[in-house]
């Protein structure tokens, strides 16, 4: 995952010396690795809470990803809302200066989270002066405050005057702050480079992104017992049907943080293509394709579906408003599946941030994939399930049966997944006609 460094970047030349910041030029942005450290080993997952794991444990686990990201040249770090062991990390000085600093030498930028200084005290904001004091003596060097920085500038202010805060610490911060300035030729060049505006979402970017949904895509199922696979579906059929809360909704294929907070709902706040308008794009043009978000079992009846494509999942949701206890996709998902799959074959497509609950449903599905967030390029969801590219993705964690189970991890003795980490199912298709394939697992 650490490579997207250098994507964002650019990789240092040969010669250059090993974890220092690095930034390759005006096409290049400074990357940022978060959230330091350990927000990812929360208890019970929920965002912003307390890791609570050993030293041992921590650096094992939760440290590698920022040793790496070093090595590779990123130039900034953002410190985690969560805690360890009790600790805020925004007040961890040991892990801040001690270690991050001092010990592995890292050159850049510690930066805040947005007003997670004001979560070091148990009332949020409730000892403003206390926060910023215990966060920049951390060793934090830039404070996102995005709404009421006057009174931060003000207390850090109060505080420099006061000699409760050296100007030791202000020279450190200010010293890496303009070091990436000056990697970043921002001096030279302060202002947007507008001529590179059309790079933006130019076909080449969305064609690497239509590749990423292509590779990313794991196949879970493909056939029940004893019948033979549904996957790939027939570009050349009589008429299709295509269900579910996420066919036809861009939102929801985003997720959060795109355009706003929380994403959006529908189809109209970014350019994009929807799952159904990519089946309508890749069928042969004498295939009817029939969209119903909700289709009851009397529509059902009166149609002569061939076969069905339901496309469910959960809401878009970005950090502590995606905390869940139940982990389920929203309705009428079920419902869909409950309806359409006993009465047509179907391929259930689940667009989600995570593994949710789908157990219940796997017996009266033909197929299943898991296509996570896949973003605007719906295409290389169709591009799959056509057969025009084969499955080669993988679970990068473990798919649980049910919430009961959590936390679950490979080698706990109670591993019993409904599908364990790295699997996925790999097809090989031979198009032998328009209309009969042979396919081969691996």
């Amino acid at each position: 995952m650490t490579d997207i460094i250098y994507g964002l970047q650019g990789k240092p030349p040969k010669g250059s010396p090993i974890g220092f910041p690095y930034v390759g030029g005006r096409d290049k942005v400074a990357a940022c690795a978060k959230h330091y450290v350990g927000d990812g080993g929360t208890t019970n997952g929920i965002d912003a809470s307390d890791t609570d794991i050993d030293a041992a444990g921590l650096f094992k686990i939760h440290m590698p990803a920022y040793l790496d990201s070093i090595r590779k040249g990123v130039t900034t770090i953002m410190v985690s809302y969560s805690s360890w062991n009790g600790k805020k990390m925004h007040g961890n000085h040991d892990l801040i200066t001690d270690y991050l600093k001092n010990t592995i030498q890292f050159k850049g930028i510690v930066v805040s989270d947005a007003e997670a200084i004001d979560r070091i005290t148990t009332t949020i904001h409730g000892n403003y002066t206390y926060s910023v004091f215990a966060a920049i003596q951390a060793g934090l060097d830039m404070i996102m405050v995005p709404c009421n920085y006057t009174e931060f500038i003000d207390t850090l202010t109060d505080l420099v005057k006061n000699n409760y805060i050296h100007m030791e610490r202000i020279d450190d911060a200010v010293e890496r702050i303009l070091r990436i300035k000056l990697l970043m030729g921002l001096f030279e060049n302060p202002m947007t480079e507008f001529s590179m505006v059309n790079e933006l979402g130019n076909q080449a970017h969305r064609d690497l992104a239509r590749e990423a949904v292509r590779k990313s895509l794991v196949l879970l199922k493909n056939g029940k017992e004893g019948n033979k696979p549904l996957l790939p579906l027939p570009k050349r059929a009589s008429k299709i049907l295509v269900a579910g809360t996420h066919a036809h909704n861009l939102g929801y294929q985003c997720g959060g943080w795109t355009i706003n907070w929380h994403g959006f709902v529908g189809t109209n706040a970014t350019i994009g293509i929807t799952i159904l308008d990519a089946v309508k794009s890749t069928v042969h043009p004498s295939t009817e394709v029939v969209y119903k978000k909700d289709p009851n079992k009397v529509f059902l009846e009166s149609n002569n579906f061939s076969h069905a494509i339901i496309v469910v999942g959960e809401l878009p949701y970005a950090e502590i408003e995606g905390d869940s206890q139940t982990l389920t996709m929203i309705e009428p998902g079920p419902t869909v599946i409950s309806n359409v799959c006993g009465a047509v074959k179907c391929v259930v497509v689940v667009i989600s941030g995570r593994p949710i609950v789908i157990e219940p449903y796997v017996a009266s599905i033909d197929a299943l994939v898991a296509a996570w967030l896949l973003g605007t390029e719906g295409q290389g969801v169709s591009d799959m399930l056509f057969g025009d590219y084969e499955f080669t993705g993988k679970l990068p964690r473990t798919w649980f049966r049910n919430v009961h189970q959590l936390p679950m991890n490979v080698g706990d003795s109670y591993y019993d997944p409904l599908y364990p980490f790295g699997f996925g199912l790999t097809t090989k298709e031979i198009c032998l006609s328009e209309t009969k394939w042979e396919i081969q697992y691996d």
